[in-house]
């Protein structure tokens, strides 16, 4: 009797919870990151790689590695940096908010109650945060891909300029210091 009874509770707390969450293979995979900044890292990742072109892209994120290994090299960097953005957004929110409750509450709030402002502050900042670093990436990539040109010569000088080692990381290189250079307006 005492099995029955242990049996009947964990399915009555085990079932509501395989019914809330999807099937496997099925929902939004990026729901943690996709949530505050709108768009999760793979779709960032892929809007990168579609907008670069497929060299400049592995040439950015896994120079000596294959397409796979430069997708999983940009997952890695653009989950880390929506997660800085929200946990940014969180903080200005969270200031934004002590500073004048009310007001805050007016703006941000949508339900009857505005309840929901804080959520949707951190939402909204948050895709913010995240389209600027994502066009920052991609012009920078731009004026690299532009800087590196299309000869042999013009590629060397570049690597040269740029790389290190084996110079194969000049591309990323050079949109390092391009971002660099243009989020400190020079």
């Amino acid at each position: 009797m005492k099995r029955f009874l242990v049996l009947v509770v964990l399915l009555g707390v085990a079932a509501p919870a395989a019914f809330a969450a999807p099937p496997a293979g099925k929902g939004n995979s990026d729901t943690s990151a996709s949530s505050s900044s709108g768009q999760g890292p793979a779709a960032l990742c892929k809007v990168q790689r579609r907008t670069m072109g497929m060299s400049a892209f592995r040439a950015l994120y896994a120079p000596t590695g294959g397409p796979k290994a430069a997708f999983d090299a940009c997952l890695a960097k653009e989950s880390t940096l929506v997660a800085s953005d929200t946990k940014n957004a969180a903080m200005k929110c969270k200031a934004d908010r002590a500073n004048d409750p009310e007001g805050f509450k007016s703006t941000w709030g949508s339900n009857g109650n505005k309840a929901n402002a804080f959520g949707k502050c951190v939402s909204a900042t948050a895709r913010g945060l995240t389209a600027e670093q994502q066009q920052a990436t991609l012009s920078a990539a731009a004026s690299c891909k532009t800087e590196r040109g299309t000869t042999a010569d013009s590629v060397k000088a570049f690597n040269e300029k740029y790389g290190t080692g084996n110079k194969k990381n000049a591309f990323g290189k050079c949109v390092a210091a391009t971002k660099k250079k243009q989020s400190s307006g020079g």
